[in-house]
């Protein structure tokens, strides 16, 4: 499958460790012939870190895109009513952004993005990245896992000696991801190794 003219949201939180990861994922996406467009958590978009400053990555994020950066609620509600994308991806998706799409909570640019593409059947791709998803976001991560049109980029455990209960997607299998999903289908297999 190509993903050539694909019209493809792409949502960012806050796991700035992980900034670099998906913005290589995203310039993968133009490369390949999609037309990406960049949504941003309020975290994602407003806080400065020892990964960069939120200009910085705004700036850049922008570049890869060519896009303006949908960066609010009322920015991101029209998605679905216009039918703006064919999917949507959240990378890297937060512990805390997982919670709120598992609990139906709208209160970012990004759940709104999601809860707002939902509506016309259309797949959303999660590549997590978290502290505590062996922990505390197990239960949300099975509950997504479990819902119909979120498909999951392949993760694994990113330093199971200091931190035992982190897992990161695999940020390089985000195009795959994508693929599978429009087809209906789960990337497998889920927990890479």
């Amino acid at each position: 499958m190509s993903l050539s003219g694909l019209k493809i949201g792409f949502g960012i939180c806050g796991s700035f460790c992980t900034f670099e990861k998906a913005f290589d994922a995203a310039e993968a996406l133009v490369k390949a012939g999609a037309d990406v467009f960049p949504i941003m958590s309020f975290n994602a978009y407003n806080i400065s870190t020892r990964f960069g400053t939120a200009e910085a990555n705004r700036s850049k994020l922008k570049e890869i895109c060519g896009h303006d950066i949908i960066s609010s609620i009322e920015g991101a509600e029209p998605i679905g009513p216009k039918k703006l994308f064919d999917i949507l991806v959240v990378a890297p998706c937060t512990a805390n952004t997982l919670a709120k799409l598992a609990l139906g909570i709208t209160d970012t640019p990004v759940t709104m993005a999601v809860k707002s593409h939902l509506r016309n059947g259309r797949p959303v791709v999660i590549a997590i990245s978290t502290n505590d998803a062996l922990a505390g976001c197990a239960k949300n991560i099975g509950m997504l896992q479990n819902y119909k049109g979120y498909y999951f980029v392949p993760y694994s455990q990113d330093n199971y000696k200091s931190k035992p209960n982190s897992i990161v997607a695999d940020f390089d299998m985000t195009s795959q991801t994508i693929e599978a999903a429009l087809k209906g289908q789960q990337l497998q297999p889920i927990i890479a190794i």
